[in-house]
């Protein structure tokens, strides 16, 4: 019988896949000759939850994996063995100040050596002073929120037995703990982690939500990601209580706008909790106000993580509140 009018040939379909999957293959390895000489946020975020990172339970989603390495936005990330940036301490005590500093990717130092971090800046300037030696763990861990980073402490904190622990909270900490996604072997690909950073990019322009509201929106009534790390500060409050550890709490500035800066009411809602549980808390966004221009202080233009400058200033900022004395 003839073939129905318009029918495609039998040939055409596979012919169709090979050309699609070589067009896709191109431009993959094309990305990735661009990629070995610049660096795209999105795709050095999912580089780094490829080569950094190991699923965990489920109060945790993820954590690092440990004794691993990666050099990503051009700076090297060591993982210890503890799954900590940071060098190997020992878990026992000895007569040192001991801190641990909790947080997520600004903690960790995204972006910026491990020295220029403000955690290795304040144990190295405290320990200039000659008053005593001191040692601070950076717990920090890239896309944790609150409940997360109280469930790392549970987990692995207090084994070290710190003095003082340290949460340095950023606006987007009250989003909820995310679920692992069945899709996430596509975040190897370059091209698809690429475009459809793009992609959500534009869809957010086209239903006019952007970062302000997206934030601002965690923080109304009832939000489960607000609710959580309410929860979660208390639970950090009970553990450190139970054993004798100093609890306080930093809050970290958004770095898009420093004269106005857009999250007063929602930081201001933190801090009216924290410190009706009397939790000791400060805000070190004020520290940034004088600087005219924030990109500036990002550590490139399409990310607004703190640079080595902006670290600084924290350390600056929250140096005297966090001092193991009690004067400086």
């Amino acid at each position: 019988m003839p073939s129905p009018p318009h029918a495609r040939p039998a040939w055409f379909v596979p012919l169709y896949a090979v050309f699609v999957i070589t067009i896709a293959g191109l431009g993959e390895i094309l990305l990735r000759v661009y990629l070995a000489f610049n660096t795209v946020y999105d795709v050095e975020m999912t580089r780094y939850s490829n080569a950094l990172k190991m699923p965990s339970d489920p109060n945790l989603a993820h954590e690092h994996r440990p004794s691993t390495s990666a050099t990503l936005m051009g700076v090297d990330i060591a993982i210890n063995s503890d799954g900590l940036r940071d060098r190997e301490y020992p878990v026992a005590r000895d007569r040192a100040y001991r801190m641990i500093f909790l947080g997520d990717s600004l903690t960790l130092g995204w972006g910026v050596e491990r020295t220029e971090t403000f955690e290795h800046l304040l144990e190295e300037r405290y320990n200039r002073q000659g008053r005593g030696s001191v040692e601070i763990l950076n717990f920090g861990i890239g896309n944790y929120n609150t409940a997360q980073e109280a469930a790392l402490f549970a987990k692995k904190g207090l084994k070290y037995r710190p003095d003082r622990l340290v949460v340095f909270y950023f606006i987007n900490d009250a989003e909820p703990t995310p679920t692992p996604s069945r899709w996430e072997f596509l975040g190897h690909s370059r091209l698809i982690t690429f475009y459809w950073s793009r992609l959500n990019i534009l869809w957010s322009r086209l239903s006019g939500r952007d970062f302000l509201e997206q934030y601002g929106s965690l923080y109304h009534e009832g939000q489960p990601g607000w609710e959580a790390a309410k929860e979660a500060f208390v639970r950090l409050k009970g553990l450190c209580a139970t054993n004798g550890i100093d609890l306080r709490v930093v809050l970290l500035p958004e770095l898009h706008e420093l004269k106005n800066p857009p999250f007063r009411r929602e930081y201001s809602m933190v801090s009216q909790f924290l410190t009706a549980g009397e939790i000791p808390v400060l805000d070190v966004t004020a520290a940034f106000a004088g600087v005219a221009d924030p990109v500036s202080l990002w550590v490139a233009v399409d990310d607004a993580h703190p640079n080595a400058t902006a670290h600084a200033l924290i350390a600056d900022a929250s140096q005297h509140f966090l001092s193991p004395w009690t004067e400086e």
